[in-house]
């Protein structure tokens, strides 16, 4: 006799009835009469919101990603959006990526908000995120939504929700829509669509996207742009419906596609993972890329809001640079620039308490404010939001994330792409290289070497064990790391930072987050999260030291390896 628990069964008998369709009510019998594990991942919790909005795995259930979850979130969307905006004609704008069912499920979601009277603007075909961002204002809505689950694995979808100024939903808004999704009954959907109020779009808001990015990121003259060799692949994701026009319209004709990966695919068949932080991700564009002898490669996830860059080092061999790297250069590029024409004395950047330390040092080399949120990049356009007197300049976060100006409100790996390619176009035409100025940025500010150390724990034991390594972690705070004594923790979680030498506490001004983050005597950081959108827990390790000539570079970053590799023994990890 299969064991089911009572509370599971009853979950999955709710969706025995009416409001369900057929189909759903055959697949959660088989799952009763055959897979009682993967009835109780179905339903043992609701699907909720985190770091980068919702994700899951799909199927049936209220764990999973399908049309009867997204549509409860549209129909609660629907009724809160009538509730701030009363006197208003409420418009939405949905977009969504090459993943499997997406096209699909943004139907469901489009349906929804008509049948509730909302006037809908949907992409007539798959659209990156950062255009869906860029299009809630451009299109004047109140809100928009993108269909996608980043570069998480095949089987996972996701919704993502943006407000009025193009970024994503943040306290004490996403709160109070979530209650809203929470007090509603399946039944209450409302999926009966109201054709005359959804209204296909493409091609007008497309240009007007592409005309920003190159406006935004443009800045290099077209004769050094032909000297420019780049290969690019968008990993079978979206980016190939933009990217390629952006870098042609910005005058850039050198560009090399990996023609197996062009193909938007939900299956992401060439790769194990379409994410580019992980470097067997690029391994096509790279081997393309020692065939047309190219300076740049550059890889983006299936939504294109994260990219990947490969560069030649001093040796003229193509290393794969991490988010925290493209982040300062690209940074140091746009203050260069603000700075060139007169900075006024506003100017912020922006980037994440996970990521690397030496975005705050650039701040200071330039006299600018340096703002710092939780891990997302909902955080970076709130503080655009928060201080409208203040010019954002750019902004990024370790995981491959950056944004160009405040024209779109979240990672835009569209105009990044385009930004890493005018950094490197110049430095060829000055002898100089993107790698290049990486070292040069060093022997400035530091060295500063970090690493990602992902452990994945899935399912409901995986959850419970990552919840469990925080507790340990929090009741049993290290006081040395690698023989290096903590000299603060900042526990985001009780909002509280201790310093461990003078024996004090300050309070931290950020919402709370399930976060720790040590730092010792000799400039360590080690930040522990589990992630907000796949079943890992994250630590986050920096280390730095001076560098005084580009020529010990090699030495001293081998140097730094083993550091990290040490505390990572010293840890267990």
């Amino acid at each position: 006799m299969i064991h089911i628990e009572p509370e599971i069964l009853n979950k999955a008998n709710a969706w025995l009835t009416p409001t369900f369709d057929e189909k759903t009510q055959a697949t959660i019998k088989q799952l009763i009469a055959d897979n009682p594990k993967e009835l109780e991942e179905s339903f043992y919790k609701d699907l909720e919101f985190g770091t980068g909005g919702m994700r899951g795995i799909m199927g049936v259930g209220t764990n999973r990603i399908n049309k009867y979850t997204l549509g409860k979130n549209t129909q609660g969307l629907s009724n809160y959006l009538k509730t701030q905006f009363p006197a208003e004609d409420l418009k939405v704008v949905i977009a969504y990526d090459c993943r499997n069912n997406s096209n699909t499920l943004a139907k469901v979601v489009a349906n929804v908000f008509s049948a509730n009277g909302i006037k809908v603007y949907l992409f007539e075909d798959l659209r990156t995120t950062p255009e869906l961002s860029f299009a809630v204002k451009h299109l004047n809505c109140h809100c928009g939504i993108v269909l996608t689950a980043s570069h998480n694995p095949p089987e996972y979808n996701g919704y993502k929700v943006y407000w009025q100024d193009g970024g994503q939903l943040v306290p004490p808004q996403d709160g109070a829509i979530i209650s809203e999704i929470n007090k509603l009954d399946y039944a209450e959907i409302k999926f009966e669509a109201n054709t005359s109020l959804i209204e296909y779009i493409g091609e007008n808001v497309d240009n007007a996207f592409i005309d920003a990015s190159v406006k935004n990121a443009n800045t290099t003259l077209k004769k050094d742009k032909d000297n420019l060799t780049i290969v690019f692949t968008s990993l079978h994701g979206t980016s190939i419906t933009t990217i390629p026009e952006t870098l042609k319209r910005a005058g850039y004709s050198n560009v090399h596609i990996v023609a197996e990966q062009a193909e938007p695919n939900g299956n992401f068949p060439t790769v194990k993972s379409p994410n580019p932080e992980e470097p067997a991700a690029l391994k096509m564009a790279l081997e393309l890329a020692e065939k047309v002898t190219a300076d740049i490669v550059i890889g983006t996830d299936p939504d294109s809001d994260r990219l990947g860059i490969a560069v030649r080092n001093l040796d003229g061999n193509m290393i794969l640079l991490n988010g925290n790297q493209t982040m300062v250069v690209m940074t140091d590029f746009l203050l260069n620039k603000a700075k060139n024409k007169g900075l006024k004395g506003n100017e912020f950047i922006g980037s994440t308490i996970v990521s690397t330390p030496m975005m705050s040092k650039l701040a200071k080399a330039y006299n600018v404010d340096y703002k710092e949120g939780l891990t997302g990049f909902k955080w970076i356009a709130k503080m655009i939001k928060d201080f409208p007197d203040q010019q954002f300049i750019g902004g990024g976060e370790e995981s491959f994330g950056f944004m160009v100006g405040d024209f779109v409100r979240d990672k835009d790996a569209v105009t990044a792409t385009l930004l890493a390619c005018e950094i490197a176009t110049q430095a060829k035409a000055n002898n100089s290289s993107f790698y290049k100025k990486l070292l040069e940025l060093y022997t400035h500010h530091g060295l500063y070497k970090e690493r990602l150390i992902s452990i994945t724990k899935k399912g409901i034991e995986g959850a419970q064990e990552i919840a469990q390594m925080m507790v340990n972690a929090r009741e049993n705070p290290l006081s040395e790391i690698n023989g290096s004594k903590v000299v603060t923790l900042e526990d985001y979680k009780t909002s509280v930072a201790k310093n461990l030498i003078q024996n004090t506490e300050t309070v931290i001004n950020v919402p709370k987050s399930n976060v720790l983050i040590y730092y010792t005597q000799d400039g360590s950081k080690i930040a522990l999260r589990p992630s907000g959108t796949e079943p890992k827990i994250k630590f986050y390790i920096s280390v730095t030291t001076k560098l005084d000539n580009v020529s010990d570079f090699k030495q001293t970053e081998q140097e730094l390896e083993r550091k990290i590799d040490n505390i990572i023994k010293d840890m267990a990890l």
